[in-house]
């Protein structure tokens, strides 16, 4: 391709690329947004303050809390406590942190979901 050629295809693009400034320019929508965002600057200019600040501000648990700080335990599911069965007829005993363990299904069929619970062992 020439150099005219380039310089050419350059000036169209430039062209249109000013055409959609313009018409961004005339939307009422980015004003809007700029008119926020100059607000906000100056009102971040007057309390002495960065973008990092008002960000840490606006974060959810609010100023003080930010996401390292946050303990990683909180996303995680807390332990259930540990139940222990002692069947009286046969003595076998049952540890299990949910109700869905097998051996106690069998026993909730054979005797009874209430018999079964009286079972549980302190």
């Amino acid at each position: 391709m020439s150099l005219l050629n380039q310089y050419m295809e350059k000036e169209q693009l430039l062209k249109k690329l000013q055409d959609e400034l313009s018409s961004l320019e005339q939307d009422q929508r980015l004003k809007k947004e700029l008119e926020f965002k100059s607000r906000l600057e100056s009102l971040m200019d007057e309390y002495d303050k960065r973008s990092e600040h008002v960000i840490e501000l606006l974060s959810p648990g609010g100023a003080g809390a930010s996401a390292k700080s946050a303990p990683a335990s909180t996303t995680q599911r807390k332990k259930r406590k540990l139940k222990v069965y002692k069947n009286p007829h046969t003595g076998e005993v049952v540890e299990t942190r949910g109700g869905n363990q097998k051996t106690l299904k069998v026993w909730k069929e054979e005797f009874g979901p209430e018999t079964v619970e009286s079972w549980l062992q302190d």
